[in-house]
């Protein structure tokens, strides 16, 4: 599992956006969003970075957890 710290995740419509890129990219992978602790945990995805490069093309920042 990787888990990153997305501090720009404000909202719902931030957690779908993330979601989907994420899954658009990488179908099989588990995406779980908490709004709350502003993280997003994958499972069964490709690399941290590889992750990474996905959601900054998604307009957002991150970092490892």
């Amino acid at each position: 599992m990787i888990k990153l710290n997305v501090p720009d995740m404000t909202c719902g419509h931030c957690v779908k956006s993330i979601t989907s890129a994420i899954q658009s990219k990488y179908g099989s992978a588990s995406v779980v969003c908490d709004l709350a602790s502003k993280t997003v945990e994958i499972e069964m995805g490709p690399s941290a970075k590889e992750l990474q490069d996905t959601i900054q093309e998604a307009g957002y920042s991150s970092t490892l957890s």
